[in-house]
This record gives C-alpha cells, structure tokens and sequence, in this order.
C-alpha cells in the first residue's frame, strides 16, 4: 500500500510481518478466538512450531494477547490467544452516488460509532469532503480517538488502483482517474487504504459472515452495479492491477441492452437491480425503487404484478449465466450474493438455479453452495476498516 498510506503519519508499530499467512492468523483468532495454538495450527492447517514462530510480533505490538488457560487433553494446559480490541481504531467508509456511510471500529472490527450522510452530487470534491467531514466528526466522539487511529479503508464501485490510492474508473459515480487516498489523507491526517467495495466486502464476510468456513469463495453484490470479491485458497484475489473479478462486466447477451461502461450486454445491464427497474418502464410498469417492485412481484395482482415477476426471472436466467461462467473458471465452494438485490433472492432464484445449472460444466453448479447476504451499509463500510487491520497485521516492520 506503499502510496496510498504514505499520504499519512503511520504510528511507529503499524508493520508486523512481511508474510500474509500472519493476516490469516490474525483474522482466524479474531474470527474463532480465544483459541489455543495447537488448535490455531491445526486450522491453518501449519504445524505449531509454525505457529508459534508467526506470533511474537502479533504478541509483542500488542495486536494479540494471551488470556486464561484451557486443558484441551494430556499435557500442560494451553494459553489461549484473543485479539486485543483496544489496541487501536480504524475508521471504514462506503462511497455511494447518493450517500457516505462510515463507521469506526475497535481492532477487533467492532462498530464504536456510525454515520450517514447524504451528498448533494457524486462529483469528487463533493463525495471527498462529505466523507472526510464524516470521518473526522465521527471520530471527535470516540474517546482517545487521536492517538488510537490506524487510518482509513475506503470501499467504493469500479476499478480502483490501491497502490496508488485512485479510482481509474467507476460508471456508477462517473469518475476516471480520481484520487482518493490523498485528499482524504491530507483532510484528515490519517493513512488512507481505497479499494473496490466488493474486495472489502469479501474481507468482511471471510472474518464474520458466509465465508468463514471456505477458502476459496466469491461474493457477488447486486445493485445499481453489480460486483464481485474473490478469496482464492483463503487470500483476496484483485488481480494485475486491481481490476480481477469486473463480474458486472462480463458479457452475456451480444444483442442486449447498453451497459453504464457503454458496451452491450454486460451482465450489469441485464441482471442489476437498474435492470429490473428498466424491464418494468419498457412494460410500462413504474416502480420508484427496488422494494416496490419487489412487492409488486410478491404481493400484487394482474398484468403490473406479471410484469414484475418476469422482470424478475430475466434478471435471475442472466445471473445464472454469469454464476455459471464463474463456477467454471474458478470451481468456487461457496458464492455469496450480497447487496440490495439480494432483498429479492426468492424472486431471482428459480431461473437463476435453472440458468445456473445447465450452463455449469460437469459437476460445477453442484460442488458450489449458493447462499443470500442483503448486508447493510454498516457491513461495507466494516469491510473497508477490515482492509486497513488486515494490512497492518500484513505489513513489514518500518
């Protein structure tokens, strides 16, 4: 994270480790905790002399701590490990077109406090500001804030360069080559970490959701966009230059409707909640947001309510196509759809299943769990405060 988080101060014991399996660790005793070494090792599948080699800077910078003690059979009874919550505070923000959700939380990715505030417009200046002054007043009520904060984790749609803290791209905000990390860093004095909502999100659902218990999973959010978070064999996968897994992006219908990045078929364009919404005007149906036109699908009756629910299954077919192709590449154990549109898993599933299942290859659609996570804005914004302790327990000693 060499640019983006040299824009701020870095406390003197921010740098643990140069190998990411002391990440794992960290979010295994955070995740399972308070948890023995021997059990610890033998979930991380090391042997515990690995183990107890991985921890004494963990230990020693206070990120970890020894606690109690527990017989787990013969020998001497085993010190148990739990994460140190109080050692320091991050703050985690989720930038909409409409809105800043934000929150901070303890080193154990506990909400402390949270905000929301709306934008007047998603042009730059006016999103940066509104997420700094968030930060910064959310911060004023949190007791020893100033000396405790490790920085800033900003999720936020589209393609964004981490290293170098910028948005190359995002169709939903509109925004092309945009710093991020800087301006916040430089309005807050603190580090600040930018990635894609989706890899953040991923993050949050390998420590306290669905992916807890699989290594190599995907989470798919499905709402204005649509977007994807890989962990392959339990490490976040982004790719060359961050841009792995654009699943809204992929295209599945040649003659289809044009996508927000200006190509055809994306399945953005046929499968988002936009999508839904739009299938319903071109029938002359007019649902304001997606909750309406999910009760109309569930509720309603007649020609309206008809319309609602074949919006619904086009929606579901195009993402089972897409689920499909992600299944073959990649034979994860788990997907996870998460987001807004996930509110309407009943309505998009059965075509979905359907699509799903016949353009798997051989056992892939069966070996793969499909499971729904309608998360809050509370959840993204945790997420992105995941990123910045997952790279702080990552990072070398400076």
């Amino acid at each position: 994270m060499a640019t983006a988080r040299a824009t701020g101060t870095r406390q003197s014991a921010a740098g643990l480790v140069g190998e990411a399996a002391r990440a794992e660790l960290f979010g295994l005793v955070l995740t399972a905790g308070p948890i023995s070494r021997t059990r610890l090792a033998k979930r991380l599948g090391l042997s515990p002399s690995t183990v107890t080699r991985m921890l004494p800077p963990l230990l020693d910078a206070g990120y970890l701590r020894e606690e109690g003690a527990r017989v787990t059979g013969p020998g001497r009874p085993q010190r148990l490990l739990s994460v140190n919550p109080e050692r320091h505070l991050v703050a985690g923000v989720k930038l909409t077109p409409t809105h800043v959700a934000a929150v901070v939380t303890d080193m154990g990715a506990q909400v402390l406090a949270r905000a929301e505030r709306p934008v007047a417009d998603h042009t730059a200046p006016t999103v940066l500001s509104t997420a700094a002054r968030v930060v910064r007043d959310l911060l004023a009520d949190v007791p020893d804030a100033a000396g405790r904060t490790l920085g800033i984790g900003v999720g936020m749609s589209g393609h964004v360069d981490t290293a170098q803290g910028v948005c190359r791209y995002s169709g939903l905000l509109g925004w092309h080559d945009v710093p991020v990390a800087a301006p916040l860093a430089e309005a807050t004095g603190l580090p600040t970490t930018v990635a894609n909502d989706a890899n953040a999100l991923a993050v949050a659902e390998r420590w306290f959701g669905g992916g807890r218990d699989v290594d190599t999973f995907a989470v798919v959010s499905i709402g204005p966009g649509i977007g994807c978070g890989l962990l392959l064999d339990g490490a976040l996968f982004t790719g060359a230059t961050g841009i792995a897994a654009e699943f809204g992006h992929i295209p599945v219908d040649p003659a289809g409707p044009v996508c927000g990045c200006g190509r055809r078929g994306c399945l953005e364009s046929l499968a988002s909640t936009c999508a839904v919404l739009a299938r319903l005007r071109q029938a002359g149906v007019d649902c304001q947001d997606l909750a309406q036109a999910v009760r109309l699908a569930r509720d309603g009756r007649g020609p309206d309510a008809r319309a609602a629910r074949a919006a619904f299954a086009a929606a579901g077919d195009a993402l089972g196509r897409g689920l499909a192709t992600l299944c073959n590449l990649l034979n994860p154990a788990r997907i996870i759809l998460a987001g807004e549109g996930a509110a309407a898993y009943d309505l998009l599933r059965p075509a979905m299943d359907d699509a799903l299942a016949y353009h798997a290859f051989s056992t892939a659609a069966h070996d793969c769990e499909v499971s729904s996570d309608p998360v809050t804005d509370d959840l993204w914004a945790r997420g992105a405060a995941c990123l910045v302790i997952r790279d702080t327990v990552r990072a070398p000693f400076s």
